[in-house]
């Protein structure tokens, strides 16, 4: 593994930093003590600094003093999850029922690390603009960013962003052409029928045995309607009706999520969802709506960029250590929305450990310096460094 010293000095300062912004927690769109404190570095490393962009987000703009070139952008979120921390380190949150639980702290760590090095030696051409979101554990902040004018402020190239991923060990990375994390949505369905005594089953239009058939029809979704060779996952998560044991109720409830790795198979997942529905309601005499929240799209690195990773991790911790093409995952991160706008790469970043969301979850200082390495050596092969 190569580390360089200036890299390797860091690791103190990304421990510190990290376990600050670890004791401290704040969810989506309330990142203001994260964003300050973000800040406040980017200015002490002669950073330009911009805040309040999507509302909590920080930008920082690092110009290279080896003339024109392109712009490249180096992401990491900000916010935590509304979980309460069961691990005991020293530096473990000091808001109650809120934790770092994502390693968002980390990233966040390994991102003003690279601002530190690259405002130091800016050894480059063009630009990097440094991205800290805000909110995507609501896979809101990419968007709220967008819509602040964050492209047209800001333009850049291309896009690169990381994640710890504790199912990697350490000085392993993960990263794929294609689909990397899936497109993540959320659905809600409401059954209107009628109710009736349950000892007069014939003058009811009952909502839970029709909830019950819809539990059955849409798990058909994905293994009917989807090319077995694509991805994706339908999954109601909650189903509620009644109050008493002895009465119908006259409406249920179900609620649900779903996932896919391409554009196509999310369009499919979501119109034999509404045509389902509307099946149903038809042939039982009943009312059915059906609202599909969209969360995020699915998370798609660009070949050239990916490629880019490939060979800058391999740099960092040899090419054996670098999976080409690691299976991706139907969780989302609302990074996607930025490559969407532009090409750019998202990879995994092995850390071994307890798996995210989990109560005693906590990122690996250790690791840091190899992300701080490998967006160091990304800005070497696309600006020239």
């Amino acid at each position: 593994m190569q580390i360089s010293t200036p890299i390797a000095a860091l690791s103190e300062d990304m421990k510190s930093w990290r376990r600050q912004i670890h004791s401290r927690p704040e969810i989506a769109f309330q990142e203001t003590g994260t964003a300050a404190f973000v800040a406040d570095l980017l200015r002490s490393f002669g950073v330009d600094t911009h805040t309040g962009i999507g509302r909590t987000g920080v930008v920082g703009v690092i110009d290279g003093e080896g003339g024109p070139g392109p712009t490249i952008a180096l992401r990491a979120d900000m916010d935590a999850l509304p979980i309460h921390e069961e691990g005991r380190p020293v530096y473990r949150s000091v808001h109650h029922g809120l934790f770092h639980g994502c390693g968002h702290d980390g990233h966040t760590a390994i991102l003003l690390g690279a601002a530190k090095l690259l405002a130091g030696h800016r050894r480059f051409k063009g630009r990097v603009v440094l991205v800290f979101q805000p909110a995507e554990e609501i896979v809101k902040g990419s968007q709220a960013m967008l819509d602040d004018q964050l492209l047209e402020r800001f333009p850049f190239d291309e896009i690169y962003g990381l994640h710890n991923h504790p199912q990697l060990e350490p000085g392993k990375i993960g990263v794929r052409v294609g689909s990397q994390l899936a497109a993540v949505d959320f659905f809600s369905i409401e059954i209107h029928g009628t109710g009736s005594h349950g000892g007069t089953p014939h003058c009811s239009v009952d909502p839970i045995a029709i909830g019950a058939l819809l539990v059955s029809a849409l798990q058909t979704v994905v293994s009917r309607s989807i090319d077995p060779l694509d991805s994706a996952v339908l999954s109601i998560c909650q189903f509620i009706a009644g109050a008493t044991a002895n009465v119908i109720p006259d409406r249920a409830s179900l609620q649900g999520t779903t996932r896919a790795l391409s554009p196509m198979a999310r369009e499919r997942v979501h119109r034999r969802l509404r045509e389902i529905c509307e099946g149903v309601a038809l042939s039982h005499g009943c009312t059915i709506d059906l609202d599909i929240s969209h969360g995020t799209p699915p998370t798609i690195n660009a070949e050239a960029p990916a490629r880019c990773v490939v060979e800058a991790a391999g740099t960092v911790v040899g090419a054996e250590n670098v999976l080409t093409d690691v299976e991706p995952l139907m969780a989302g991160d609302d990074v996607a929305r930025f490559l969407e706008a532009r090409p750019g790469c998202y990879f995994f970043l092995g850390q071994g450990g307890r798996m995210c969301h989990h109560p005693e979850y906590d990122f690996n200082d250790d690791v840091a310096p190899i992300g701080v390495a490998i967006f160091d050596e990304i800005v070497r092969l696309r600006l020239g460094a």
